[in-house]
């Protein structure tokens, strides 16, 4: 078991067997370990600081008891814990699950966002801020939010990530890379019907769903959720020249946020985001 701080835990002794199930192909494109760097330097920020953005507006105030399922490294249960929530980070990748174990207030585990290890309505809140996008199959999705819905309070909030359907042909094209035939064959490929399929490591993403905005309600309905809004992440500045530099002014920053959170839930926009976040409460009768 890893070296953790003050009272986190990380359940990385789990034998091989008990592992949660992934694609060896996402299993190998996390344990590079560049998740982390991803969310918190470059155009990357655009995502973490517009989810956080989100998130502060939806959750309730501390402190609550957040289970955060496919945490990746912590990116977002450190600041949340800052913040004065209990949070309890499930992930499916060993590396993950160490490194967000090194957090203050933050207790980490291997879990399958599928089958939580979690009594019913433990949780205040429950977040899926990345299973959804490696959950190929609809039946997976769904039985993932039937899970969050299960294990999160009755009126209580559950906040799911989805990439885009369009995102990859938008990322390639903002960078003159949907030139290149082999890459626009890909980019294509996947409006067909949503799916990625990457058998290579190094490539710069990995098999993945890709959702239409409509798609992710008619989950959450279907896992006994009531959906009540979805908010683009990075709109349209995503796509826009300068980004990098404009997060790095702190004025101009601010500018940018402020005009994405004006047009974050324009249904007509919606789809020219990058990645999108729908948000559904478990019936308080349930």
């Amino acid at each position: 078991m890893a070296e953790t701080t003050d009272s986190q835990t990380t359940g990385t002794e789990a034998t091989e067997a008990e592992l949660p199930r992934l694609l060896p192909e996402i299993a190998a494109y996390y344990a590079a370990g560049n998740e982390d760097a991803r969310l918190r330097t470059g155009e990357g920020r655009l995502e973490f600081w517009r989810t956080q953005d989100v998130l502060r507006r939806l959750l309730p105030g501390p402190p609550a008891r957040i289970l955060d399922v496919g945490g990746g490294s912590g990116v977002h249960a450190q600041w949340l814990a800052q913040a004065g929530h209990a949070v309890e980070l499930v992930d499916p990748v060993p590396l993950h699950v160490e490194q967000a174990g090194r957090l203050s207030g933050v207790t980490a585990r291997l879990g399958d966002a599928r089958a939580l290890d979690a009594p019913d309505a433990s949780a205040d809140a429950v977040l899926l801020l990345g299973p959804l996008y490696h959950l190929i199959e609809r039946a997976d999705r769904v039985r993932a939010l039937a899970e969050a819905r299960r294990v999160v309070r009755p009126g209580g909030p559950v906040i799911a990530a989805t990439i885009n359907r369009f995102a990859g042909m938008n990322d390639t094209l903002r960078r003159a890379l949907y030139f290149d035939p082999e890459r626009q064959q890909a980019a294509d490929a996947i409006l067909r019907d949503g799916l990625q399929h990457i058998h290579h490591p190094k490539r710069e993403f990995t098999t993945a769903y890709f959702h239409q905005p409509p798609e992710v309600p008619a989950e959450f309905l279907d896992a006994g959720l009531a959906p009540f809004g979805q908010y683009g992440v990075e709109g349209t500045a995503w796509l826009m020249d300068g980004i990098h530099t404009w997060l790095d002014d702190p004025d101009q920053r601010e500018a940018v946020l402020h005009a994405m959170r004006l047009a974050e839930s324009d249904p007509s926009l919606l789809g020219v985001s990058g990645h999108l976040l729908t948000a559904g409460r478990r019936p308080q009768d349930s």
